[in-house]
C-alpha cells in the first residue's frame, strides 16, 4: 500500500494548493506527528514552499509533543521558521485567530480514532470559531489508525466536555478531515471548510499497512499498536486502576497495588477475540500508582480486525468488580464523560454483563452509521 497523507498532496498539486499558497495568511494547527513522509516538519515544508504561515496553534501536549496528558508547552518561537507558536490546549479558539489574524487555518494532525481524544475537540472548537469569523480551514487529511470499525455509545451531550464535544461514537471509524465534515455540518459551516483526502488508503486499513512511518501524537501513544487498546484501556482512568502510564507500554498494561494473577486468569477464561492476556507486573514512574508495583495484565493484540478493545475494557472492569469488590471504585465523573454518558458505569454497577452492554449499542451505533455517511471520504 502507497499512501500519501494530505499534507503531502497540499504541497503537490491538489487543488486546494493555490489556496494556501496565494500569499494569504495562514495559521497551522499542528503537532510533533505533523511530518512528511520524510519526517520534514509541516511547518518547514510550508515555509519551504512559500506559504506565509503567521502562527502555530498546539494542542494538548504542545506542538513540540514533550508535555504529559492535561498539559501544554505555553507560547514560544519556533527556531527553524521564526513563527510564533501559540499554545491553543484550554484556550478559546477565537482567542487564537484573534491574536494571529489568519486568513487560511490549515490542520494537519495525526488523531488516535477515539472521541475522548482531545485533538477531535481541538478541530471542533476551530471550526466553531472560524464559523464565527468567516476564516477558511483546510484540514489535511491522515489515516485512522484503528480503521473504521464503529463501537460504544454515542455520546449524550449531557456529558460533553473537551473529551468529547460532539454525539458520535467513542470509537467512530472517521480520519480527522471527515470528522472536520461532520463538524461543518453541524456548525452549518460546510463552505469555509476544505478538505485534502490521503491518497492510497482504504477504510479497512490498519496503521501498520500504511508504510508510514509513526512518529506519536502525544507521549503515551508510543507506536501505532498502542492505538489498538487506547479506545479501551483509557476507560480505566475512570477507575481505581491504572492504565499504564509512566510504563513504557502505555494503555497495553492495567492493574493495581491491590490485584494479583487472578485478573488475567479470569480474562483468559473468557476467550475473548483478538486479543490474549499475560499476567503482569510494573511499576510507573509518573501518574497513577507512581513508584508502587503494580500486578495486573498485559493485553497482546494477536488480530486488529476482531478485537473491541471497548468490549475488552468492559470485562477488565467487571472482573476486577468479581474479584476485589472492596477495590474496585469508579471516579463517577470522569469515567462517565470519557464514556459519554453515565448508563455503562451504572450497568457495571447493576452487574450487567459486558456483552450485554456492548449489544445495547447496536442501535445508536446504526443511527451513527446512516448520519456519518455523506461526510465519508474512503472506501
Amino acid at each position: 500500500m502507497r499512501v500519501t497523507p494530505g499534507i503531502g498532496r497540499l504541497l503537490g498539486d491538489h487543488a486546494t494548493s493555490a489556496r494556501a499558497k496565494s500569499g494569504k495568511r495562514v495559521a497551522l494547527l499542528g503537532h510533533a506527528a505533523s511530518v512528511l513522509t520524510d519526517l520534514t516538519p509541516t511547518l518547514d515544508a510550508l515555509a519551504g514552499a512559500g506559504v506565509r504561515v503567521v502562527a502555530v496553534f498546539g494542542p494538548e501536549h504542545g506542538y513540540r509533543g514533550a508535555q504529559q496528558a492535561g498539559l501544554s508547552e505555553g507560547h514560544a518561537i519556533d527556531e527553524a521558521t521564526g513563527v510564533p507558536v501559540l499554545d491553543g490546549y484550554l484556550r478559546p479558539m477565537a482567542e487564537l485567530l484573534a491574536q494571529a489574524s489568519p486568513d487560511v487555518v490549515i490542520v494537519d494532525v495525526q488523531h488516535a480514532g477515539a472521541r475522548f481524544y482531545t485533538y477531535e475537540s481541538s478541530v471542533h472548537d476551530l471550526i466553531a470559531a472560524c464559523g464565527a469569523s468567516g476564516t477558511r480551514i483546510i484540514v489535511c487529511d491522515r489515516p485512522n489508525p484503528v480503521a473504521g470499525a464503529i463501537s460504544g455509545p454515542v455520546l449524550d451531550t449531557r456529558f460533553a466536555s473537551f473529551v468529547g464535544r460532539a454525539a458520535i461514537p467513542l470509537r467512530h471509524g472517521m480520519t480527522l478531515g471527515e470528522l472536520a465534515l461532520l463538524f461543518a455540518r453541524i456548525h452549518a459551516v460546510a463552505d469555509l471548510v476544505d478538505v485534502v483526502p490521503i491518497a492510497g488508503w482504504t477504510r479497512s486499513a490498519w496503521y501498520r499497512d500504511t508504510g508510514l512511518p509513526w512518529v506519536p501524537p502525544s507521549p503515551n501513544l508510543p507506536t501505532a499498536a498502542s492505538t489498538l487498546c487506547y479506545p479501551g484501556i483509557c476507560l480505566m482512568e475512570g477507575t481505581s486502576l491504572s492504565a499504564g502510564r509512566g510504563t513504557t507500554t502505555p494503555f497495553e498494561v492495567t492493574g493495581a497495588p491491590w490485584a494479583d494473577a487472578r485478573l488475567a486468569r479470569c480474562l483468559r477464561a473468557l476467550a475473548l477475540p483478538g486479543v490474549a492476556f499475560r499476567a503482569a507486573d510494573f511499576i510507573p514512574q509518573f501518574d497513577r500508582y507512581a513508584g508502587q508495583r503494580v500486578s495486573g495484565i498485559q493485553l497482546h493484540v494477536t488480530d486488529a480486525a476482531s478485537f473491541d478493545p471497548l468490549r475488552c475494557a468492559l470485562e477488565i472492569i467487571a472482573a476486577a468488580t468479581r474479584l476485589w469488590p472492596d477495590r474496585l471504585t469508579f471516579r463517577d465523573e470522569h469515567f462517565d464523560r470519557l464514556v459519554g454518558t453515565d448508563l455503562v458505569r451504572l450497568a457495571l454497577l447493576d452487574g450487567v454483563a459486558p456483552a450485554d452492554i456492548v449489544a445495547s449499542w447496536d442501535g445508536e451505533l446504526a443511527g451513527f452509521a446512516e448520519a456519518r455517511e455523506p461526510c465519508l471520504l474512503y472506501d
